[in-house]
């Protein structure tokens, strides 16, 4: 997935800068640390339709709603005992209508959160902005299937393009293990600048893991 390569092309980037920068360990914000990790997600998408003229002169027009499915990665650098800026991204899919025509959406972006600790629990708000690109394919009647090829006798519409993004999002992570935590998070990717009506909204609730590198300062 780009969106997961530019993640790591990211905090490549950030990371020597940070770590080699001396900070004072009393300092609130002083570097401690960073981590990184996987995670699934689902969700339920609504709002969105593409409406298109086909061959025969008819109107479709197919509502984007259902459950997306998909996968991505963040990694990110922990600053103090709360605050965490790193970099994320993701690909999910969606499929909708009546004829099997589907919605691709890949996305990333840097983030920042603030977390706090209670137990072994840490709930976490923060917010995503970058951008994206989105697909959409859509069928005005069922394709015809043949030996090795798809034919939908030209009613068939596709439109792909970039869009820009903002995505709040709240979670919570389980600490297994200093190492490694359990990750829970639910998002809502929200379209910034020339409306769409083709792009629908909704959350989404991820579920992963996420491996840690922190300094012994931490508080616990």
């Amino acid at each position: 997935m780009k969106y997961t390569i530019i993640t790591a092309l990211l905090l490549a980037i950030l990371l020597p800068q940070t770590t080699t920068a001396t900070a004072n360990p009393g300092d609130k914000f002083s570097f401690n640390g960073f981590s990184g990790g996987m995670t699934l997600h689902c969700g339920y998408l609504w709002g969105g339709r593409m409406t298109f003229p086909t061959l025969g002169g008819d109107i479709s027009s197919q509502s984007m709603r259902g459950v997306p499915i998909g996968i991505g990665g963040s990694a990110k650098l922990h600053f103090g005992n709360h605050l965490r800026i790193g970099a994320e991204g993701y690909s999910t899919k969606l499929k909708y209508g009546d004829f099997g025509s589907s919605l691709s959406l890949g996305w990333g972006g840097l983030s920042a959160d603030w977390q706090i600790r209670s137990g072994r629990f840490l709930p976490y708000a923060g917010i995503t902005v970058g951008g994206g690109s989105a697909t959409d394919l859509v069928f005005a009647k069922s394709p015809v299937h043949g030996d090795d090829t798809v034919m939908a006798d030209g009613n068939i519409a596709y439109r792909k393009y970039g869009f820009a993004a903002i995505v709040p999002f709240i979670g919570v992570e389980f600490e297994v293990s200093r190492r490694m935590r359990l990750v829970l998070k639910a998002d809502w990717l929200i379209k910034t600048g020339s409306p769409s009506r083709s792009f629908p909204s909704g959350p989404r609730i991820y579920f992963g893991f996420s491996f840690y590198h922190a300094h012994a300062s931490e508080k616990r």
